[in-house]
C-alpha cells in the first residue's frame, strides 16, 4: 500500500483529492489541516511524520488570497514560503518524496506564448513572490521533491470563480468580466487525478520518478470572459456579460495578463493525458447540479 500524507486536506484541492481518493485502492491517503498538521511549525511536521511511514506527501496547503496577501505579507509569506521550506528539511530528514502545487502567478504574464517550466519567473505580485519562494526553499531542502505549476483553479468545492459566476449570474442582469486576461481554467479533480496517477505509474515502474518544475492545466486558452459566458451558458443562466479591460477593474495584486502554460514536460515525463477545460468544466457543472 502506498501511503501519502496530504496538507490543506480542508482546502479546494484537498477536497478533490478526498473526492477521488475511493477510486485509487492502491493508495492510503492521510488527509490533514492546519488542526491536524501546523507546517508553519517544523516540530510539528517532523513529531507527525516520525512514525508513520509516508512514502509521499502533497503539500496542498497555501496562503491563495492574492489580493489580501499584498497586505497580509506575513501570513502569505509564512504559508507559501517559510512552510514549504520546514516541509522540504523534514522531508528530507525521512527520505520522503514531496510534491508541491505553485501557480502561474510566478510568471508576470507578459509573454505572448505559453510558458515553459524553464522560462524566467519574474512575479508581479507578492503572491507570486511567495510562491515562488517556496518553490526554490524546497528545491535546496528536499531536491527530491515535483513541483506541480497550475492555474485558474475551480471545482464544486470551496470558493472559486466557477461557483461566484453562477451566483452573480443568478443574482444580477448584467455582469462586467475582464477579457484581456487570458489562460486555461484547470478543474481541481483533473489535477488531482492527475497527481494520483502519476504516483501510481512511478511506484508500478511504467515511468521514472523524476524531480523538478511541470506545468499543469487543462489544454486549451480562454478568457475570464469567454470562461464566463461558457459555464453560463451550460448552466442556463440568462445574464448579459459584457467585456471589459483589466484596467476597467482594479485590483490590489496585478493579475498576468497572459498566463497560459506549456504541459509537453509533464505529459511526456508522465504519460499522462490532460482534458479539454471545457469538457472537464460541463463535468464540474453536472456535479454542481446534482449538489443543489
Amino acid at each position: 500500500m502506498i501511503k501519502v500524507l496530504i496538507t490543506g486536506g480542508k482546502g479546494q484541492l484537498g477536497q478533490s483529492f478526498q473526492s477521488i481518493s475511493n477510486k485509487f485502492v492502491d493508495i492510503n491517503i492521510s488527509f490533514t489541516d492546519v488542526e491536524d498538521l501546523n507546517i508553519c511549525d517544523i516540530d510539528n511536521i517532523r513529531d507527525f511524520i516520525s512514525d508513520k511511514d509516508y512514502n509521499y506527501i502533497i503539500n496542498c496547503a497555501a496562503y491563495t488570497a492574492v489580493d489580501k496577501a499584498e497586505s497580509d505579507k506575513i501570513a502569505s509569506l509564512q504559508l507559501n514560503a517559510e512552510a514549504v521550506k520546514n516541509i522540504g528539511i523534514v522531508a528530507k530528514e525521512f527520505n520522503i518524496p514531496v510534491i508541491h502545487i505553485s501557480t502561474d502567478y510566478v510568471f508576470d504574464g507578459n509573454s505572448f506564448k505559453p510558458y515553459t517550466e524553464n522560462d524566467y519567473a519574474v512575479p508581479s505580485s507578492y503572491y507570486g513572490q511567495t510562491k515562488l519562494l517556496g518553490e526554490k526553499y524546497l528545491l535546496e531542502e528536499q531536491p527530491n521533491s515535483i513541483i506541480i505549476r497550475t492555474a485558474w483553479l475551480y471545482s464544486e468545492f470551496g470558493n472559486n470563480f466557477v461557483k461566484t459566476m453562477i451566483k452573480l449570474g443568478n443574482d444580477r442582469d448584467l455582469l462586467k468580466v475582464v477579457v484581456d486576461q487570458v489562460g486555461s481554467p484547470t478543474y481541481a479533480v483533473d489535477l488531482a487525478e492527475g497527481i494520483l496517477n502519476i504516483i501510481l505509474k512511478i511506484e508500478n515502474k511504467s515511468v521514472n520518478f523524476t524531480p523538478g518544475i511541470y506545468h499543469f492545466s487543462n489544454e486549451g486558452v480562454c478568457s475570464w470572459y469567454d470562461f464566463t459566458i461558457n459555464i453560463h451558458q451550460l448552466m442556463g443562466i440568462d445574464c448579459n456579460v459584457l467585456p471589459i479591460e483589466s484596467k476597467e477593474y482594479p485590483t490590489a495584486a496585478p493579475r498576468p495578463y497572459y498566463s497560459v502554460l506549456n504541459k509537453t514536460k509533464i505529459k511526456t515525463t508522465y504519460k499522462i493525458e490532460i482534458p479539454y477545460w471545457r469538457f472537464s468544466l460541463e463535468k464540474c457543472l453536472r456535479k454542481l447540479a446534482t449538489k443543489n
